[in-house]
């Protein structure tokens, strides 16, 4: 496999990563993905999952909905995606505390848009966690993204932008 010199110096695996500087939603920022973080840009308006499914489609997500201030929905939805993961108790009931303060708790800093019954229900098993005390939570919250974020990111100037700049290539 050969190694390429990627931008800024990094060595790469040429055939593996493409390294580059992304486009100016991405701030800047130097940006490692498998491929060329712009090309699943099309697929992401056949549904939400499939924006979902890409990080660059996540990135780009997570500006959109900062710039409608609901940028807790996405945040949320990918804290709880990454709890599922969670192997060992320790590291459960520190991460369960972690997002139950940030988003669910009345007047937590990011706080999501949930029914009283759903926080209630989070809020009384708070002390023994489970790996699926978040599910409900989290489908409400995808809901909401599916159903009132989601098309209005298709319209929005952000993921316009990509697209414009996926055909221009």
């Amino acid at each position: 496999m050969s190694l390429r010199v990627g931008i800024r110096g990094r060595r790469v695996h040429a055939e593996t990563w493409s390294v580059i500087d992304c486009d100016p939603l991405f701030k800047g920022r130097l940006c490692c993905f498998p491929k060329d973080p712009l090309d699943d840009v099309e697929t992401w308006s056949e549904s939400v999952d499939k924006l979902l499914s890409c990080k660059a489609g996540q990135i780009a997500f997570r500006e959109f909905l900062k710039s409608e201030y609901s940028e807790e929905n996405i945040l949320f939805w990918l804290a709880c995606e990454e709890y599922k993961k969670i192997k060992t108790d320790p590291e459960m009931i520190s991460s369960a505390n972690r997002i139950y303060s940030e988003f669910v708790q009345t007047e937590a800093p990011r706080q999501i848009n949930i029914d009283c019954n759903t926080r209630e229900n989070i809020s009384k098993n708070i002390s023994k966690p489970t790996l699926t005390m978040f599910e409900s939570a989290q489908k409400l919250v995808y809901s909401l993204m599916a159903r009132d974020c989601y098309p209005r990111f298709l319209k929005s100037d952000i993921y316009q932008g990509l697209l414009r700049r996926t055909d221009s290539r």
